[in-house]
């Protein structure tokens, strides 16, 4: 055990690998294309994305709860885009209206004056896409973790989409948010700019079904050249995970370092259910303090 130990220490990357034939680490958190797995769900989200940019939609929107796989498609479409097209992307822009443009410049790597009047930045901002417009490119602006944005921002970017005129299309906007984007574009206030939009899709968590066949692409992927985990080890897994990608990669990931602890080439449900289990009780004790600091204060 304390040469294993050793082994996590000097490559936290490697902790199981080699133990499972691996050569990565299939369940890691960060959005990796590399890794996507075309659910019935993520392939609709982006043939929706396609579609938006295929039709010149002035607005694109893509919602689904926290962890579901929005992000890793993002950059599927970073990585596929055509050379033609020419995309700033921003994430968790917040601040007051007329911020709004300095996130967008610096996405699409234009220098600014910090200080210059919003009719100046503006200014370079329209020179800017039609300049590229000349060239033959497009520009698109991709907005993650969109539902930050507030009512007055979503409406500064409804005027940017009229800068589209006489078959001129210069823009196009794609937000990609959880559900509360979705409600605050339903929002009364927000008819005009709901109107804008021509494509939208909301990609809900992975079925049951399809779950096992999520594992076993990603373990794949990572090299895996055998079953690792088995049907009813990841039944349990959707069900503790509620079917949210996130949730099943952390879950996968500390079921891969609990098997290897134990010595276990196959990970079966009753190590997945104590993962589960003990996961739980770790997260109660770290909310427990945090709740009574709360309450004393």
């Amino acid at each position: 055990m304390q040469g294993r130990l050793a082994a996590m220490m000097a490559s936290p990357m490697q902790i199981y690998a080699e133990h499972f034939g691996l050569y990565g680490r299939p369940f890691s958190l960060q959005p990796d294309p590399d890794y996507l797995f075309w659910s019935p769900g993520h392939t609709r989200a982006y043939a929706m994305l396609e579609y938006g940019l295929a039709t010149l939609a002035p607005i694109t929107v893509i919602t689904g709860e926290v962890g579901v796989g929005k992000t890793t498609l993002i950059r599927q479409l970073l990585r596929a885009a055509p050379r033609q097209l020419t995309i700033g992307l921003i994430s968790n822009a917040h601040g007051e209206r007329g911020r709004l443009l300095h996130w967008i410049m610096a996405a699409l790597r234009q220098d600014f004056a910090d200080r210059a009047s919003y009719v100046r930045c503006f200014s370079q901002f329209e020179a800017l896409l039609r300049s590229e417009r000349s060239a033959g490119r497009h520009t698109v602006l991709v907005f993650d973790e969109a539902q930050n944005l507030s009512q007055k921002m979503l409406e500064e970017l409804r005027c940017f989409s009229n800068m589209n005129s006489e078959g001129d299309e210069l823009l196009q906007i794609i937000l990609v948010g959880q559900p509360e984007l979705g409600r605050l574009i339903g929002n009364s206030r927000m008819v005009q700019f709901e109107q804008r939009v021509a494509a939208r899709f909301h990609l809900a968590a992975m079925p049951r079904e399809a779950a096992g066949d999520y594992i076993a692409h990603r373990l794949k992927v990572a090299g895996a050249g055998r079953e690792i985990f088995t049907a009813e080890a990841c039944d349990e897994v959707h069900g503790a995970s509620r079917g949210l990608p996130r949730v099943i990669n952390q879950i996968c990931d500390y079921a891969l370092v609990y098997a290897f602890a134990e010595g276990l080439h196959l990970v079966e449900a009753d190590l997945v259910r104590k993962v589960v289990a003990e996961r739980s009780q770790a997260m109660g004790m770290v909310r427990q303090p945090v709740e009574e600091a709360m309450q004393e204060s």
